[in-house]
Parts: C-alpha cells; structure tokens; sequence
C-alpha cells in the first residue's frame, strides 16, 4: 500500500488454485491453515438446497451472502424466512445495524437457511447454531465431503455470528470449491450465486466484483482476509497473513493472471481520504 510514493503497508496473500485435484498454481504456502468463516457459507447452503425443493435462486444466494443490509438483501432474508417458516427472533446470530435487529446481520441469510433446514428434517430450531445440533454436524460433514476429508481431521472454532466455523489447508478449501458445483446440491447453490452476484456482498466487494469480471465463477469472502472462489473446474484461495481483506483483490488480480485470466478492474484499489481525494493505491508487486 503506497500514500502518495511511499510504502506504508505491506501485506503478504498466501495463493493456491487447484483443478482436478493438482495444484496448477501456487504463491506463498498452500498448506496454510486458516479459518473458512464466511467463505463457509456456499458449502452451508448445500445441505438447504438438498433437502427443500422450494428454495429457489434468490433464496440460496441470499443464505450464501454476507450481506451488506440493503433493501434488496433484507426482502431476500425476509422472504426464506417466511418460506421457512421462520420469524426474525428466532435468528441467532445477534444484532446489528440501525435499528438493532438479528435481520440486519450480515449473517442472518445463512441463519435464516439454517433455520429452513431444521424445518425441513424436523429439528428442533433452538441453539441450532451450536456444534452438537444436528445443523452443524451436517455441516461438519458437507466440508469433510467437499475437502475429501476425515470429519476429525477438521479444527473447528466459533464464528463471529456463533455457529461453527471450520479450518482447512488453503489447498483444501481450494479443492473444496472446486468440488462445489459438482456436489448434490451444490450445484444449485453455485447456479444462485451466478444469478445474484450483489446478493452475496455489494458492488465494492471482491467477490462480488469476480463474479462479475469473470461469468461462470463464483466466489465468496470470508473474515480475517480470506477469499476462495471456482470456476473452469479450478478451485483457488487466497489468505491475507495479517487478516486484512483489503489487498484481496490486487492479489487475486495478480494470481488470476497466473491462470491467464484477465481481472484488470482489482488491480488497483485506490485510497481516498475523507474529503474523497485520491491519496494512493494497493496493488500486487
């Protein structure tokens, strides 16, 4: 990161893609383990799309989202939980936004999905979010099948919104996505995401910003500087080491090329200060 001509950041973004189960490219370590958090969320919607016949595009994209709370992402949430049915009370990832609401949560697609999913099999919904309930141990094994894993080969954590996060090998995730569209279901989950790249964060967002630049990909973001994405067959992820998401899509414009894949418009991510002036830039060196 430069203000101005001079260095003032730097930070390192861990790479790898994958295809067919090789890797075709690597920068940094690719065994680096780290936490999916939200770049969970596509592999969480599988199991909603396998198990509920009636959820359609809008509400798979919105369950794989972290959402920004825009008017278009709130009906979204709205309308699976209604299908559900479910009421916003009953969300448990806990409160934010202006008014303080589950509903405003950048996680409350997801949760609202969780919640369609415990209808769907007759669980019972309270503390749905805990790692004994049966929601998160389908889960568990969703990754485990996606990564082609042992389910106790697995660290798990809590997440930011209190459901169970996963942590893989940077290689695994990638192999993950790559398996993504090719799973029971998950095919469905990543055709919704094609359909409604703003659902799944906004117009600034690196993920939504790929899917975008490159048709047929998807991708989605995850807390602490992570990024996996698909498409083509090949599976890749990037880790920021200092968990700063910022450089994400400087790095992945320059290790897409490595793919000969063109994403010119994450090049360069411009720094602008209060009054909206120009001051410098992030890029890949």
């Amino acid at each position: 990161m430069r203000r101005g001509g001079t260095v003032e950041a730097v930070h390192r973004v861990h790479a790898v893609a994958v295809q067919d189960g090789a890797v075709v490219a690597e920068s940094g370590d690719p065994a680096l383990v780290a936490f999916m958090r939200s770049s969970s969320k596509p592999l969480q919607a599988i199991p909603l799309a396998r198990a509920r016949d009636d959820v359609g595009a809008r509400d798979l994209a919105i369950a794989s989202a972290s959402h920004l709370a825009d008017e278009a992402q709130l009906e979204a949430v709205r309308a699976l939980l209604a299908k559900a049915p479910a009421e916003v009370e009953e969300l448990e990832c806990g409160l934010e936004g202006d008014p303080l609401s589950p509903l405003n949560h950048n996680c409350s697609g997801k949760h609202a999905g969780m919640l369609a999913l415990c209808r769907a099999k007759g669980w019972p919904s309270k503390d749905y979010r805990l790692a004994e309930h049966p929601v998160q141990r389908e889960l568990l094994a969703v990754h485990a099948e996606a990564a082609e894993v042992a389910e106790d080969e697995i660290p798990t954590a809590v997440d930011g919104c209190g459901v169970v996060t996963f942590a893989l090998p940077l290689e695994r995730m990638a192999h993950a996505f790559s398996q993504l569209p090719r799973l029971d279901g998950g095919d469905h989950v990543a055709a919704a995401m094609r359909a409604h790249p703003d659902l799944i964060r906004g117009p600034l967002a690196a993920d939504t910003r790929l899917m975008k630049a490159l048709p047929g990909w998807i991708a989605k973001g995850g807390a602490e500087g992570l990024l996996c994405a698909a498409g083509d067959g090949i599976g890749v992820a990037l880790k920021a080491e200092d968990g700063n998401g910022r450089a994400l899509g400087p790095a992945a414009a320059a290790f897409f090329g490595r793919l000969e894949l063109e994403l010119s418009d994450l090049a360069v991510l411009p720094l602008e200060n209060s009054r909206g002036e120009r001051v410098g830039e992030i890029r890949a060196t």
